[in-house]
């Protein structure tokens, strides 16, 4: 039997955006995590983009705050059901929408976690530097092991 407390230390945490690169890095995080005796996290940031609120002077007030949080976790609970679905002895997810930028958001989610899975949109490196990307900034400042799952 597997001690509650080691489950714990052995969290993984997944990136979820509703991409291809996500759901197979999510198909990786509960492979592993049934092979190890862990725990899954699929974390979803949203954020209101800056350009909305700062462009033209005004501020979003009209803005549906709980219909955006609403709407990401039933797209996340969609993709975690569409995922463990294909599984034949599922593993449990737990599962966050947490506000803010994608990158700060995994990041503060993966503290203290054994590993975090994150999905690539297969850029390529050349347009990683040009444009940044989510995993490369986890990658760069993650606290714990990150592992990209290549498209």
């Amino acid at each position: 039997m597997i001690d509650q407390e080691q489950v714990q230390d052995r969290r993984i945490v997944v990136g979820v955006d509703n991409s291809a690169g996500s759901a197979e890095a999510l198909r990786w995080a509960l492979a592993h995590a049934r092979l190890t005796g862990g725990s899954v996290e699929a974390v979803t940031a949203w954020q209101i983009p800056p350009m909305y609120a700062y462009a033209y002077g005004w501020t979003p007030t009209g803005i549906d705050d709980a219909g955006i949080i609403r709407y990401a976790e039933k797209t996340l609970a969609e993709t975690v059901a569409q995922v463990q679905g294909e599984d034949d002895h599922p593993v449990p997810v737990t599962t966050r929408v947490m506000e803010g930028p994608a990158a700060q958001v995994l990041l503060n989610a993966s503290k203290g976690a054994e590993l975090m899975v994150l999905g690539s949109h297969g850029h390529g490196a050349f347009a990683g530097m040009l444009l940044g990307s989510v995993s490369q900034h986890c990658v760069q400042h993650a606290t714990c092991p990150t592992l990209v799952i290549p498209k």
